[in-house]
Parts: structure tokens; sequence; C-alpha cells
């Protein structure tokens, strides 16, 4: 069963705190003298001084199981029918570039992202390949369909750890639900890895689509009032006072529990996902859906204050054992991305783009919609594309990155790279920068050692 971090409650009744490492002290300590190293970062950019620490938060929209390139931003007119599939390119809002018509939405704002059609993992597998996407860290550990005390901590661990939020309490959020493969397997790179659970992301398993909306780990029970609530939090601080014994587990008990307080209490919390207080007009152009409800949500999120917010494409009902999940078309490939799958993306991802910009927050707010792999040149019997690493497209928006471009190319076929190969590690390295943390961030270890966030470097064409 996933779990919800965000069910906080049980750390106000919780007698024991034994699952807490006393090894992470030295991380908490770290974490607040992050300023310093944040500027450490910054005195080293160069040349990329000018787009240090333009995003104040991020938002990953990830169309997991992995969307072909052809039928989104790289469509191929001049390969063979068998490999350019059945839709024809369609001009764009920036001269000469061309998406798939079945992103005519997209294609209108073409001049506020910037398009990377070189991307590379060569790793056909959603596991690995979403682990080194999500963490920029290539996965070395036993089983790619397990969690282990050795994985990565994904991204938004790192972001919530070196650049906490400022005025809200949360720093990182998933929604509306995590990364599951079939037959429902959480998969690693999208928790905190060996930091340890203080630092997972907030996972909110939720649908902002549903009628009677709400986060139930963020509503108090009928039978605790906001004056019962106060009482258990000084009991809370008078049982934590008897336990200054074991000083480095208390640290991180208490922390938690005081978050969880102040999620229960936050105006600010609750305000964020009172979605229904958006103009109904708002909601439709998202997209009605619990994808495109999602992204909307998102955006009040990021709006309180949340550092990184991942949307995680949902899964629909009974698809655990379909044969084209999510993005994973390995059948009838066309029919799910012309019916189901673009539709939804195209409406809800320019409506992002666009509820940013008239907001004023497209400038201070990094957007990135990517998955975890493209699909291959040629259809497979069932008319669908199956798994391919070699080459795919992802698209950028927002502070620092310069929009109206395409960045890279695929070859002819869009089956290989081109030219200006990007790997994950580079994508990391480059929210880093734009944060403000530095892609040459480091973190200490369970033992003090010193690591680095990222082994990559900014993408400086991007910039």
């Amino acid at each position: 069963m996933i779990r919800d971090s965000l069910n906080r409650r049980r750390f106000l009744h919780a007698g024991s705190t034994a699952w807490m490492s006393a090894s992470m002290a030295p991380l908490v300590h770290w974490a607040t003298n992050s300023t310093a190293l944040a500027a450490d970062s910054a005195s080293t950019a160069g040349s990329l001084a000018s787009t240090f620490g333009r995003a104040k938060s991020v938002m990953w929209i990830y169309l997991s199981g992995g969307p072909s390139q052809y039928e989104t931003f790289d469509p191929k007119p001049n390969a063979p029918s068998e490999i350019r599939g059945s839709f024809s390119p369609i001009a764009t809002s920036v001269p000469g570039v061309h998406f798939c018509e079945l992103l005519p939405r997209i294609s209108s704002i073409a001049h506020k992202l910037a398009v990377v059609r070189s991307f590379a993992t060569d790793d056909p597998n959603h596991e690995s390949a979403g682990y080194w996407i999500n963490t920029g860290h290539k996965y070395t550990g036993p089983d790619m369909r397990a969690l282990a005390p050795t994985d990565w901590p994904t991204l938004s661990s790192i972001i919530r750890m070196l650049k906490p939020t400022e005025n809200g309490p949360f720093s990182s959020v998933m929604l509306p639900e995590a990364i599951v493969a079939n037959p429902n397997v959480f998969l690693p790179g999208q928790n905190a890895g060996f930091l340890g659970r203080r630092w997972d992301p907030e996972i909110l398993k939720c649908d902002p689509s549903a009628p009677d909306f709400r986060i139930e780990s963020l509503t108090l029970p009928e039978q605790v009032t906001p004056t019962r609530l106060e009482s258990r939090d000084s009991l809370l601080t008078g049982l934590n006072t008897l336990r200054r014994a074991d000083a480095s587990v208390v640290m991180d008990y208490e922390r938690l529990s005081r978050e969880a307080m102040e999620m229960l209490r936050s105006g600010t919390a609750q305000g964020a996902f009172a979605i229904d207080r958006e103009p109904p007009e708002l909601r439709d152009r998202y997209g009605r859906g619990k994808w495109g409800q999602s992204v909307l949500l998102a955006r009040r999120l990021v709006e309180s204050g949340v550092r990184m917010v991942f949307v995680n494409w949902p899964r629909e009902p009974g698809d655990l054992s379909a044969p084209n999940p999510l993005w994973d078309t390995h059948a009838h490939n066309d029919r799910r991305m012309k019916d189901v799958l673009c539709p939804q993306f195209d409406q809800g991802f320019t409506a992002l783009i666009e509820d940013l910009d008239e907001r004023g927050m497209l400038d201070e707010t990094l957007v990135i919609a990517i998955g975890e792999m493209g699909r291959t040149p040629n259809f497979n019997p069932s008319g669908g594309r199956d798994h391919w690493g070699n080459v795919f497209s992802f698209a950028m928006a927002g502070a620092g990155i310069q929009a109206g471009q395409v960045y890279g190319a695929s070859d002819k076929t869009g089956a290989y790279p081109d030219h200006d190969r990007v790997v994950p590690q580079e994508l990391t390295a480059t929210i880093l920068h734009l944060l403000g943390i530095g892609h040459e961030a480091t973190f200490p270890d369970a033992t003090g050692r010193p690591l680095r966030a990222t082994e990559g470097e900014p993408i400086s064409g991007l910039l």
C-alpha cells in the first residue's frame, strides 16, 4: 500500500520513534545553513550568474509511462509512414518549429516554451529510467522494483532539504498519487532514499476533480475541536521535554510533530487546497478531469509558497492490467494519443502556462513537462510503440529559461540524438542552478561525508 506521507496525525499519537535514525541529526542541522551554500554556488556560476536563483519554485509535470516523441514535440513528416505514424505536423507560434497536430493549444504557446528534442538515457525500463530522471543519478541498487536503503533521494527531497519553503508548512509535494508500476509496485526514485523519511516529499493521494474534494490528512476529526488540538499540542510539548535524553532522535520527532500541528492549524495550508474557490471558467480551462484539476491544484500550492510540486499523470481505473496504461502505449498508440492522452495534456499544460503568465508567476516558476522515456520508431503488431530511451523530448518554461526555441535534435527518424545530447543529470543541474541552490551544491551523508547533489552541469543553451 502506498504511504500517504501527509497523514501526519500519526506522529501526534506515536509512542515510539524507532524508525528514525539518530544519524540524521547532522542532516537536519546542516540544512539550516543552506543559504551560505547557495551564496558560494553563485560565486562559481560564472557566465550563468544572471539566471542563478531566478526560480522561486518548480512544477514538475511527469508524464508517467513515457510519451511518444512523434505524436508530441518531434514529428517526422519526412520519415517513412511506418515511422512517422498517422498524424501531421502543424506550425507553432515559433516560425519554422512544428509540433504534432495533436497539440494545437501547446503549439500556440510555443513562444513561451523551450523544447529539448535530444534527451536520452539509452534505458528502456520504466523503473531505472524514471529513477535516473527523478534523482539525476543512475540506478545502482539490487532491485529496481523495490525500495532500498541505498537509493539516491529524489530531486524533491534534495530541494526540500537544501532550500525549504520560507512561508508555509510544505516544501515538496507530490500529487495526485505516487508512481506505481504494474501490478501496483511503488518504485524507487520518488522518496528520500538514504536521507531518511524526514525528507520524503509529501505524497498527496487525492482527486481534485471530485465534488467533495478534501485532503483527509489535513482535516481534523469531528471529535477533535481546535481547543482539543491546542491541548494536545501542549501535552506534546511536555512529553518532549521529558525525552531530552535522546536529543538526536527527539530533534527530528519534535520537528515532525510541529509540522503536523502547523498543517492542521494553518489557514494557508487549508486555503491552498480550496480549489472550489477558483472561478468555474478557470477550472473548465484546465479541464475538469483528475489530471487537469491536479495541475490547477499544483498552481495553487506554488502560489501558497510550496517550493516544488510534482504532478504525476494519474492512473485510470482498472489499468494496472492494461497493455497501454498511462503514456505507455504498447497497444493502440494512435487511438490513445488522439482520444485520451494528448487532449488532456494539451488543454491542461497550456492553461497552466497561460495562467502562470497572466498572474505574473511564470518569471519565477520553473515548469518542466517530461516522461521517463520515449517510444520506438516502429509500431508493433498491436499498433503500439514500445519503450525507447535512446532519444525523446521534453518541454520547459518559466524562470530563467530562454523561451521560443528548440534545443538539440534527433536524427531523421527520431531514433537517436543528432546533436546536443542531454542527459538527466544536466537537467537536474539546470533546476538546482535556477533555484539558487547551485549545481555544485553538496550535502553530508550519515557519516558526514559530502555528496554532490548532482554530477551534471547546467544546460547553458537553455538559459
